[in-house]
């Protein structure tokens, strides 16, 4: 009898350890995550970082989308048409739209005039919307001057609601992209009564806003639980799969998160650096990563315009930067795969970058936009011990001359929110040090606060060499100039309208050598942008531009956006893709599988997609 209780005992214990392995039955049609960081606005007509446009994306469509492929689409639009000369876009609302409650009644028709009013609302000032930009660049007839007060009467601002399903823009030059900007918040409607009767109380709450998109957001209660409904209402309700999306406030989320996947609690779940060995050894069938994205594009930056402290020698490092020998040899002793083993231990290759523009952002006639002949040789400028000290000796007899002092210092802050970020930091003072020698250059490695980084370093100027990054927003390539593109001061000097290297400060004086390529440089972005029609020129006027950053070593392409490992019941390739915009943001077109998607899903699906977007 004992004997049999044993193995009775032993049994159980078994089973136990087995379920406690497996993750439960997900819920039919409802997906469960939690989240660590509560949104800061609603307000998808003001609301600029990722987690906030998350919101809008999924409760307000727009009038256009994009299909898993990267396809534009119809949404609230069912059809639009271009005027000759490429100034006027005419879009068709489709019949019957509707905006509902956050409970799902159905509150009020949406029309052409909601777009209208929406726009308004960005562009006044007191708002204080944060994308308000995005309007500017897409040159919407008077926009920047309404803004600016410079125009006071709204109906000289190009959108028009002609009536309840004609939308008109009117540009003020040709913007061949135009389309693909329409996916941002700045052009998404709002109805219009409710928009102007609250003013900055709009989205205050979900009770303080209506919903047109896949879903509405029928529970808000900050640090607790986000709930997210189908909006049965919607034009395209048959194409959203999922019913109910609950997000749930956990300040320790990644840290837990795993765990609860495996307990069948929740979702989905980041799976981090510093447990994914474990994960691989213990559950490899569950561990893949996202989908790549496109839209960002990592790089490294000299600084034009130091303004870091005494000690760190700032006038020196002018002396050194302004040397095409000195940043040669940095960017001829970097090796990209080296640092990349942080993020990408297995196969850090696959992340480089030889091109600012990400690989398959952009393709024309003749291919994708990063095999243009202007990039011809570009590899040769990348990672060669033996060039870098022939760059450094030139620079060391070149710079004795002009009376700078070695080592020169080298500044370079990082995030401190970010673990891996200081450990490739690392890796980067050892390896340059390393190749170049200290008596040649001291790279000082410096944590900085993550609540208040950007502000402190980057956008003040205070780094000599720095990891930046930019993120797409539109489908061309003269969005890449705009992290090095300037706008004239009053005084005749030159200004970054980003801050991302300062290379505008090579114009401004004190910078001789670099002046004579940066004068080239922005006399061919600007050649590029005046180009709309010919879009093969166009494509390739951006790419000499481009290479003249890179073959001057202004600035190194590093890699692209990490895709994160991850466990998950959603298949990522469902779902919608672009470069630009909110579409990544949406659950639409997903659904939530019974059981994690395993690594050989994960493959399988990505190689159905990728045959499908070579086609």
């Amino acid at each position: 009898m004992n004997r049999t209780m044993n193995k009775l005992i032993a049994l159980m214990l078994g089973i136990m350890m087995l379920c406690a392995a497996v993750p439960a039955m997900a819920e039919p049609g409802v997906y469960t995550a939690l989240y660590s960081s509560e949104v800061t606005t609603l307000n998808y007509l003001i609301a600029s970082n990722a987690w906030d446009q998350t919101v809008g994306a999924n409760v307000i469509d727009t009038l256009v989308e994009y299909n898993n492929l990267g396809e534009i689409v119809p949404s609230l639009a069912e059809k639009w048409e271009t005027s000759e000369d490429g100034l006027t876009w005419t879009f068709t609302l489709r019949e019957g739209l509707k905006w509902v409650d956050n409970m799902g009644n159905e509150v009020a028709d949406l029309t052409a005039a909601d777009f209208a009013t929406a726009i308004k609302y960005v562009l006044t000032p007191e708002n204080e919307s944060s994308i308000e930009g995005v309007l500017e660049t897409a040159e919407i007839k008077n926009a920047a001057a309404y803004y600016k007060g410079e125009v006071t009467d709204f109906a000289e601002v190009g959108v028009k609601a002609v009536d309840a399903r004609t939308l008109v823009f009117e540009l003020e030059n040709p913007k061949p992209y135009f389309l693909s900007m329409l996916t941002y918040g700045c052009f998404m409607p709002a109805y219009g009564p409710q928009l102007e009767e609250m003013g900055k109380d709009f989205a205050t709450d979900n009770t303080k806003m209506y919903y047109c998109g896949a879903y509405r957001l029928e529970v808000y209660e900050p640090q607790q639980e986000h709930v997210y409904m189908k909006n049965a209402s919607n034009w395209d309700a048959e194409h959203i799969y999922i019913e109910k999306i609950d997000r749930i406030y956990n300040a320790e989320a990644g840290t837990i998160a795993p765990n609860m996947a495996l307990r069948g609690e929740v979702d989905a779940a980041d799976i981090t650096s510093d447990i994914l060995d474990d994960w691989r050894q213990n559950y490899p069938q569950w561990v893949t990563k996202g989908r790549s994205d496109l839209q960002y594009s990592y790089f490294f930056c000299f600084n034009f315009n130091p303004t870091f402290d005494a000690e760190y020698e700032p006038e020196n490092w002018k002396k050194a930067v302004d040397n095409a020998n000195f940043r040669h040899s940095i960017m001829s002793a970097l090796d990209r795969t080296y640092t990349l083993r942080v993020d990408e231990p297995d196969d850090p290759e696959t992340l480089v970058l030889n091109t600012i523009t990400p690989v398959g952002f952009a393709s024309d006639a003749n291919g994708d936009y990063t095999k243009n002949a202007a990039f011809a040789g570009i590899e040769e400028n990348y990672f060669n011990a033996e060039k870098a000290l022939d760059y450094k000796a030139k620079a060391v007899e070149e710079l004795t001359a002009a009376g700078a002092t070695f080592p020169v210092k080298v500044l370079y802050p990082y995030n401190g929110n970010s673990t891996n970020w200081g450990n490739e930091s690392v890796l980067l003072e050892q390896q340059l040090e390393g190749v170049l020698g200290t008596d040649y250059i001291d790279v000082i490695v410096y944590q900085g606060q993550s609540q208040s980084y950007l502000t402190d370093f980057r956008r003040s100027g205070n780094y000599a060499f720095q990891r930046c990054n930019w993120g797409a927003d539109y489908a061309d390539p003269e969005t890449w100039v705009d992290p090095f593109w300037y706008k004239m001061n009053d005084d005749g000097t030159y200004a970054s309208a980003y801050k991302y290297g300062f290379p505008e400060n090579a114009l401004n004086g004190g910078y001789p050598e670099t002046k004579a390529v940066m004068e080239a440089y922005y006399a061919k972005a600007a050649e590029a942008k005046a180009e709309v029609t010919d879009i093969e020129k166009r494509y390739s006027l951006f790419a000499e531009a481009e290479a003249m950053l890179i073959n001057n070593a202004i600035a190194i392409p590093y890699r692209g956006e990490l895709a994160d490992y991850q466990v998950t019941k959603i298949d990522v390739y469902e779902g919608e893709y672009a470069a630009f915009g909110i579409c990544n943001y949406r659950f639409k077109y997903q659904h939530v599988q019974d059981e994690f998607v395993t690594a050989e899903q994960n493959e399988a699906s990505k190689a159905a997609w990728l045959e499908q977007m070579q086609k």
